[in-house]
């Protein structure tokens, strides 16, 4: 954990001014959290990991960077004076951003424009090497979902019956998986916690840790599926502002959900591994609360067959 005292010493790190002081933290992740840092020079956001960063090839920043360049909104990227973008502060790892003032995360923004920035972001001139990842195509398979049922009864989840009664159509939806095609560097996590409406109105895309290869169909059915809000209209305006953007992707078949699909999966899996090993009540009711985002606000054939009509009518 970040201390007041280390305020100064991070500054000079990244050397961003002086008068410096940190509060928070202000947000919250599975895998760090993020603080207020306030210099001479103005406010930035320092990224807290609870271990070690697990990518440490740069390729995020290098990325992200491209996109600020092509004109995505995003947080700037800080660096050392050595060049470094990891620095370990204490007994934490730490990244500095520049500071953006966001609005809770939702899945209420404006269709058109979030159309038009992903398009954008699809576009960006960059070559990545950072390969395409099982997480984003592989199923978790009807074994291994009957195995987490069984333990989750054993273990009196209080949604164990939540997960039995998703089984089938778990299964039935991994039926649809398709290999991602046209491969290009996406940023492979534009959910709601990081695809933010700024307090200025305007769109901003953050934490692009995960991004690498993948399939830009399969990253926009994830955002159709995610700011769409179950409406027609709301899919069908923003295909179209994507596809009008000069977008290279299309969604227009169920195995473009592929990635919508695996990566729900994966993360509901992932949740509920984490409670049956959470030690207190309040791990337990975190990831039960994890868990609770995957299941009930559920992806189904119905729905994946409700946003086709409504882009491709």
């Amino acid at each position: 954990m970040l201390e007041p005292g280390t305020a100064q010493e991070i500054a000079d790190r990244f050397a961003v001014g002086s008068s410096a002081s940190i509060s928070g933290p202000a947000a919250r992740g599975k895998l760090g959290r993020v603080w207020k840092l306030t210099t001479s020079r103005g406010r930035f956001a320092v990224k807290e990991s609870f271990g070690p960063f697990e990518e440490r090839d740069g390729e995020d920043a290098s990325f992200s960077e491209a996109a600020r360049a092509a004109a995505v909104p995003t947080p700037e990227v800080f660096r050392t004076t050595d060049g470094s973008l990891i620095v370990s502060i204490g007994e934490v790892e730490i990244r500095l951003f520049g500071w953006v003032d966001l609005r809770e995360p939702t899945t209420d923004a404006d269709p058109g424009d979030t159309g038009a920035l992903v398009a954008a972001l699809h576009r960006v001139p960059f070559r990545g090497t950072r390969p395409a990842h099982p997480w984003y195509f592989e199923p978790v398979g009807p074994a291994r979902w009957d195995a987490l049922a069984e333990e989750l009864r054993t273990a009196r989840a209080p949604f164990a019956e939540d997960l039995a009664a998703y089984r089938n159509e778990l299964v039935a939806l991994e039926d649809l998986l398709g290999p991602p095609g046209t491969l290009r560097t996406c940023h492979r996590d534009l959910w709601a916690d990081n695809l933010r409406i700024a307090q200025d109105g305007g769109l901003c895309v953050i934490d692009w840790d995960n991004c690498g290869l993948a399939d830009p169909s399969q990253e926009l059915a994830v955002v159709l599926y995610e700011f769409s809000g179950g409406v027609p209209e709301r899919a069908r305006s923003l295909h179209e502002a994507y596809l009008g953007s000069g977008g290279p992707g299309a969604v227009d078949a169920s195995s473009d959900f592929s990635m919508a699909i695996a990566q729900l999966g994966h993360i509901g899996e992932t949740a509920a591994r984490a409670w049956l090993t959470s030690e207190t009540d309040a791990d337990r009711a975190d990831n039960e609360a994890w868990f609770r985002e995957f299941v009930d606000r559920p992806l189904t054939r119905a729905v994946i067959d409700e946003l086709l009509d409504a882009i491709t009518r």
